[in-house]
């Protein structure tokens, strides 16, 4: 893998989890981080450079240029995703305007690849089996900033000499999660010996370890391939069948209150991925 790569987005969810496996494999990390969280990932093993930033997506060219001097790879992780508000937040025009000024320095810096992150979301939902070549059809500002930015760096990026992929999360869970969504909330309730209200759980759906979704990513940013990339297990399972996996680990099968919650009317009944 290329010796230099610098990485937004580490102390995230996903990005300390691509952080490990990049410094599993040796590789030298610049790692941009917002000011006050240097704390987090200093001391960490592969960290060549950190470098801090009051707002990354409104950081000038000049700026860029000079983050950027000697890489060969390109990481971008970073986005807003404050659970409850992220989907509809004005902020994704931000991240959306800051990723494409990113981009077009990396292209000026001479960096030789750049992978960024996506979402299932993009897709057209209505197809259930979501493959690289399912037409685009996203119905949030999230998804559409996330889908623009595809658009638009598949085709200047590859134009101005610097390799592309996009890798799109599927459903991730694991160590680190946001503590207000469904996995955590369901391990934190089962835990403490508290009832789990849950919908139905006929939803079928694509759950991936974010350590097995971290190594993916790391796998395309050595590779070679071009375009979009699905993250996910491309194994379709219930909400129900996934929730009594983890009950069983718990031995409390009986603090599932399926029905408990009421059903979400506009939630796709299948979102699976194809690898």
């Amino acid at each position: 893998m290329a010796s230099k790569v610098l990485v937004t987005g580490v102390t995230g969810f996903v990005g300390r989890h691509v952080l490990h496996q990049l410094a599993e494999r040796g590789v030298s990390v610049t790692a941009i981080v917002r000011e006050g969280k240097e704390p987090l990932v200093s001391g960490l093993s592969g960290l060549d450079r950190i470098v801090s930033s009051k707002s990354l997506f409104a950081e000038a060219d000049e700026w860029w240029l000079d983050a950027l001097k000697g890489i060969d790879t390109v990481i971008h992780l970073a986005w807003y995703v404050e659970a409850g508000k992220y989907l509809v937040a004005p902020e994704n025009l931000e991240c959306l305007t800051g990723t494409l000024r990113m981009a077009k320095c990396a292209a000026a810096s001479g960096v030789r690849r750049f992978v960024g992150i996506g979402t299932c979301f993009e897709y057209d939902l209505a197809a259930g089996l979501l493959s690289t070549d399912t037409p685009l059809k996203p119905t949030t500002p999230y998804a559409g900033a996330k889908a623009a930015a595809y658009m638009a760096l598949s085709q200047w990026l590859p134009q101005n000499e610097v390799e592309f992929a996009w890798c799109r999360l599927f459903y991730l869970y694991g160590e680190g999660e946001d503590e207000r969504r469904f996995v955590p909330y369901l391990r934190n309730a089962l835990a403490a010996g508290r009832q789990a209200d849950l919908t139905q759980g006929h939803q079928v759906r694509d759950f991936l370890d974010v350590r097995e979704a971290a190594k993916m990513i790391v796998d395309t940013a050595a590779g070679d391939h071009q375009g979009a990339v699905n993250i996910c297990s491309g194994v379709p399972v219930t909400i129900r069948e996934f929730a009594t996996r983890i009950a069983d680990e718990y031995g409390r099968r009986d603090l599932l209150n399926f029905g408990g919650r009421p059903e979400n009317l506009v939630d796709p009944p299948y979102l699976v991925g194809v690898r």
